[in-house]
């Protein structure tokens, strides 16, 4: 396992020049994250709206809307539910690659 490093500690070895661009780019995404909560204001759907056009709950939006963690395929539903598209994108440096594998199937 020659030239391999512990996952744990990625950025050992960088150079200064390398860790600042990666600094500068987790604030750039950082500034650019909404929380589903926030992006569901901002279009100004309520949740009862919302639980309606997913026909659920208006609690079930609410534990949705806290929860850190889903299946790609809830998170496709809320968002198409919001009028919206999931695509995921895995951002590199200098680069973005949509990944495929989580369309819908009626993509």
């Amino acid at each position: 396992m020659s030239g391999h490093r512990p996952f744990a500690d990625p950025k050992k070895g960088w150079s200064p020049e390398r860790l600042a661009r990666h600094e500068a780019l987790t604030v750039k995404f950082e500034a650019e994250l909404v929380s589903l909560e926030q992006l569901r204001e901002g279009l100004g759907i309520s949740q009862e709206e919302l639980a309606e056009v997913m026909d659920i709950q208006q609690p079930a939006i609410s534990r949705l809307a806290r929860r850190s963690d889903m299946k790609v395929s809830t998170l496709r539903e809320l968002i198409a539910a919001m009028g919206g598209e999931l695509h995921i994108t895995a951002s590199f440096a200098g680069r973005s690659v949509e990944i495929g594998d989580f369309r819908s199937a009626a993509a």
